[in-house]
């Protein structure tokens, strides 16, 4: 019997062994840069973007995608702010839009719209559309334009940048002129390299960047808003949604709150009547 008792142990230590061992190479396996706990709430992090993690004021990206949104969850589960879809080209609206607005508002969770550009419809065109569909909430984050090349769409065509920027600058302007707050500028490292690098705009930029830090991908363009994944996991949402990140710290996103500009640029923007407290 005391043969067979240590036997038994000899055999129940190689097979703890090797579960011990298959765990730490699944741990391997799903962290970035090695062992140690994946990015919380992104079920595919990347350690390029790890910084945005730790920053304070944390925030979503939502669409139709998204399905029904439990905002209450989203508020709890630590989001400071959503950007939802509201308006693509010239006539398309988001199915889900209106219940995403009415949603986050009732949860109190800060939100603002965003409309998607496309290049195969008149600016005017698009600035008419969103100003019919997107409400101008006095209490609704400053809306985004969304600029990308539009490769996922029926759409194809790219304007040269000269037209590209006439286009952007009419759009931003209507914008404004309807919500009463300086539009934010929403995008991705190709169209900020082929139109918008070294133009300057007076706009807050949100930058896509899930694989670096935004300075190591848009040659020092200053950001306000940071998107550091698109694989991310919030309470209330049951499908992936992309994360987001606001550059400073809570004081910060308190002016931003309070006068829909990024704080760094209030000084500048507000003697002109663009940052609302400021006025």
């Amino acid at each position: 019997m005391p043969s067979l008792a240590r036997t038994l142990c000899s055999v129940l230590a190689r097979t703890l062994l090797a579960l011990a061992v298959v765990a730490l190479v699944a741990a391997c396996a799903r962290s970035p840069g090695g062992i140690g706990a994946p990015i919380p709430g992104d079920s595919r992090p990347h350690e390029g973007v790890a910084r945005a993690r730790g920053l304070p004021i944390q925030g979503i990206d939502v669409a139709r995608y998204q399905g029904a949104i439990d905002w209450n969850q989203v508020r709890r589960d630590g989001m400071h702010f959503v950007f939802m879809k509201g308006t693509e080209g010239k006539d398309y609206i988001d199915p889900n839009f209106y219940a995403n607005w009415r949603g986050a508002r009732e949860a109190g969770v800060p939100r603002g719209a965003y409309h998607f550009m496309t290049w195969c419809s008149l600016a005017s065109e698009q600035a008419r559309w969103f100003e019919q569909m997107v409400p101008a909430d006095p209490d609704a984050l400053p809306p985004v334009l969304d600029l990308e090349w539009n490769n996922h769409s029926s759409c194809k065509t790219k304007p040269s940048r000269a037209d590209a920027l006439e286009k952007i600058q009419l759009m931003l302007d209507a914008m404004e002129r309807h919500t009463g707050k300086l539009p934010i500028i929403y995008t991705d490292i190709n169209f900020h390299r082929d139109v918008l690098e070294g133009q300057y705009f007076p706009n807050a930029f949100w930058l896509r960047s899930t694989a670096a830090e935004p300075h190591e991908r848009y040659r020092n363009r200053a950001w306000t808003f940071w998107q550091w994944t698109q694989t991310g996991h919030v309470a209330g949402i049951k499908p992936m949604v992309d994360r987001n990140a606001f550059y400073g710290s809570r004081d910060d996103w308190t002016v931003f709150l309070l006068t829909g500009c990024d704080p760094r640029a209030v000084a500048a923007l507000g003697p002109s009547g663009r940052c609302r407290s400021a006025k």
